[in-house]
């Protein structure tokens, strides 16, 4: 039985066989690895274990390690003042890089320059805590894609962690004759900002600019293509698409679709402009504001919202109750 000899004794009635299992990990002596290794843990520790068996039972090395030195965690010979653990610093070399091709060289990507070999071996003890730094300020190639009217449209890769807008729109040949800057469209996925509203044209012109912002991982910008037209939907007589007329008004795009249809709720009027933004009509008692489309603009009329209709002549003859109550209290009190 997996070359273990169970010696040929019979049982009688009464008899206790027991079956020890091996104790748990943690019950025994052993050593852990931490960092920047492909399989991070505890292992056991056996007399003579060494640091680069050690990161062997770990699967080696994960791209990105810096094989300088590592840090080793030990449990304290004195506690008198408190102390956890001692730390001490190991010298690595490009030894323990352990994927080679057939000269002996290390396989993967470019990286820090390790030292040769030659470093001594590094002998462990019970509960040693090993840690393998990863190289400072190490990243894989962050992306950013930007689709539209720019020469070289694609999925760029960003060159270091300040580049910008404007020196990306460079990097991919500028602008086309038939972009529409004003209409950028800037999606941010980084910390789920959506969308952000951008002015390209400030950004390209002045790189000290708010709008020319630092790029992050995942961005994603189109620039739409100059579209000289308004598209009207909703409860309008006719909708449709409206050519664009510089100045023109809201009320000149409503009544180029036909005008308000009889259910239009002709106070939330809405423009969703080329770049996302939208901004609603707003009809107050003091405030009258319109917002004015652009190229590429969509114009939304709502429909009134379906309700109990209300009886008019009762809630007057409500408030011309309250307004009698009133002058007969300000008339008794000034008596």
């Amino acid at each position: 039985m997996s070359g273990v000899a169970i010696p040929s004794l019979g049982v009688i009635d009464g008899d206790s066989v027991v079956v020890d299992s091996v104790p748990p990990l943690d019950q025994q002596y052993y050593v852990a690895i931490a960092g920047m290794v492909s399989k991070p843990g505890l292992y056991p520790w056996r007399e003579g274990t060494t640091l680069r068996e050690l990161v062997l039972l770990a699967r080696g090395p994960k791209v990105g390690a810096d094989l300088r030195e590592a840090e080793i965690a030990r449990l304290p010979a004195d506690r008198a003042h408190g102390e956890l653990a001692t730390t001490l610093r190991v010298p690595l070399d490009s030894s323990y890089l352990f994927e080679r091709d057939s000269t002996g060289r290390y396989i993967g990507p470019p990286g820090l320059a390790f030292p040769g070999k030659g470093t001594p071996e590094v002998p462990l003890e019970p509960y040693d805590n090993v840690l393998i730094f990863q190289q400072p300020d190490f990243n894989f190639q962050r992306t950013v894609v930007l689709r539209g009217e720019v020469r070289y449209p694609g999925t760029y890769s960003l060159r270091t962690k300040g580049d910008r807008l404007a020196e990306l729109i460079k990097r991919a040949g500028g602008l086309t004759p038939r972009a529409y800057a004003q209409g950028i469209r800037f999606y941010r996925a980084t910390g789920t900002a959506g969308r952000l509203d951008i002015d390209l044209a400030h950004a390209l012109a002045d790189s000290g600019a708010r709008d020319n912002v630092v790029l992050q991982p995942d961005d994603s910008i189109v620039i739409p293509e100059f579209l000289p037209s308004v598209k009207v939907i909703g409860a309008v007589n006719s909708p449709g698409s409206v050519l664009w007329r510089k100045g023109a008004g809201l009320d000149y795009y409503v009544n180029s679709a036909g005008g308000f249809a009889p259910n239009a709720d002709k106070g939330t009027v809405s423009v969703r402009f080329a770049n996302g933004r939208v901004r609603t009509r707003v009809r107050a008692l003091l405030v009258h504001s319109d917002p004015k489309p652009e190229p590429g603009s969509e114009v939304f009329v709502p429909m009134k919202l379906q309700g109990p209709r209300t009886d008019i002549l009762p809630v007057l003859a409500t408030v011309a109750q309250m307004m009698a109550s009133l002058v007969t209290i300000i008339v008794v009190a000034k008596r």
